[in-house]
C-alpha cells in the first residue's frame, strides 16, 4: 500500500510541476518572441507553442482527480462537522460510517458511468484495434484540437482518479471501523518549519534588573544570555 501512496503522490507532484513549467516557457517564449532581436526573434517564432495551454489543461484535470483521492487519504478535504462533533461518540460514529459509505457509493457510480462513457468514446476502438480485433461499426472518437490526441484518452482521469476516489474512502471506512479515527490533516502547519522551544527557569523574571539600567536578557538553553 505503501508503493501506491507514493506513486500517487509523485505523479501529482510531476503533474503539478511539470504543467508549471510549460507554462513559464510559453510565457517567455511569447514574449520574447515580440523583441527584435535579430537572428533569435525569428528562431522563436519558428517554435510553436500553442499546444502548451491544451496540454496545461490536461495536465491539472487529471492532477485535480488524483489529487482529491490524496486528500481522502490525509484527510485534507473540507467538511462541516460542527452538528457531528457535537454528538456522543456512538451516534458521532455512525454518522460518519454513513457518510463514507455514502462517499464510496457517489464515487462508485461515477467511476462506472465514466468507465462506459471512455469505452464509448473512443477506447473500444483503440482496445480492438491494439487487439487486431474487428472495429466495424465501432466509432474512433473524436480528438482534441491542438496536440490531436484521442478524447477518451483524456477523460480516463474521471474513471481512473474517481476509482482510486473510491477505494480510498473504503480505505478510511476500514480504518475508521478498526481504530475509530479518521485521518487528519493540520492546515496550519507547515511541514520542515518547526518552532524552536526555549525552556525558560521556572523563577526566571525578564523584568530584573542586574545592573539596575537593562532588563535581564532571556537565556538561553545551556544557562547563558542570548
Amino acid at each position: 500500500m505503501k508503493i501506491l501512496d507514493h506513486l500517487e503522490e509523485w505523479f501529482v507532484t510531476f503533474l503539478m510541476a511539470a504543467a508549471t513549467l510549460i507554462i513559464f516557457i510559453a510565457v517567455v517564449h511569447r514574449y520574447a518572441a515580440g523583441l527584435a532581436i535579430p537572428g533569435v526573434q525569428d528562431w522563436l517564432l519558428s517554435l510553436n507553442f500553442g499546444w502548451a495551454q491544451e496540454l496545461t489543461i490536461i495536465m491539472f484535470v487529471w492532477m485535480c482527480k488524483f489529487g482529491a483521492a490524496y486528500g481522502v487519504r490525509t484527510g485534507i478535504h473540507v467538511g462541516v462537522d460542527v452538528l457531528i462533533n457535537r454528538l456522543n461518540d456512538r451516534m458521532r460514529g455512525k454518522f460518519i460510517i454513513f457518510g463514507l459509505c455514502a462517499g464510496v457509493l457517489f464515487t462508485g457510480i461515477v467511476a462506472a458511468l465514466a468507465t462506459n462513457f471512455v469505452w464509448e468514446n473512443g477506447a473500444h476502438h483503440a482496445w480492438f484495434s491494439w487487439l487486431g480485433k474487428s472495429v466495424e461499426g465501432i466509432p474512433e472518437g473524436p480528438s482534441t484540437p491542438d496536440l490531436e490526441w484521442p478524447t477518451w484518452m483524456v477523460y480516463s482521469a474521471v474513471p481512473l482518479g474517481t476509482s482510486l476516489m473510491c477505494f480510498r474512502f473504503l480505505q478510511v471506512l476500514v480504518s475508521f471501523i478498526k481504530t475509530n479515527e479518521l485521518p487528519h490533516h493540520d492546515h496550519g502547519h507547515v511541514d520542515g518549519l518547526e518552532d524552536e522551544i526555549v525552556v525558560l527557569p521556572v523563577d526566571f523574571d525578564p523584568y530584573a534588573m542586574k545592573d539596575n539600567l537593562h532588563p535581564d536578557e532571556t537565556p538561553d538553553s545551556e544557562g547563558g544570555s542570548k
